[in-house]
C-alpha cells in the first residue's frame, strides 16, 4: 500500500464528518426560514429530538475520529 493512500477507516470518517457538517448548515438554513415563515414552533418542538440525535451521533463520531486517529498514527 503506498503511504500517502487513505485508509477505509480515514475515508468513513471523512465522509461522516462532511455528512454531519452539512446536516447542521441545513438544520441552520430551515430554522431562519422557519423564522420567515412564522412557523417558529414547528421547529421549537423538534428541536428537542433533533438535539439528542446530533449529540448521540457527535460522541459516536468523536469516538470515530479518535480510533481513525490512533489506528492512523500507528500504521
Amino acid at each position: 500500500m503506498a503511504k500517502n493512500q487513505d485508509t477505509p477507516l480515514l475515508r468513513i470518517t471523512l465522509i461522516l464528518i462532511k455528512s454531519s457538517l452539512l446536516a447542521i448548515f441545513c438544520l441552520a438554513i430551515a430554522y431562519i426560514l422557519s423564522i420567515g415563515f412564522e412557523a417558529l414552533h414547528i421547529f421549537v418542538m423538534l428541536l428537542p429530538f433533533v438535539g439528542k440525535c446530533f449529540y448521540k451521533l457527535g460522541i459516536m463520531l468523536l469516538c470515530l475520529i479518535l480510533t481513525t486517529v490512533v489506528l492512523e498514527s500507528l500504521r
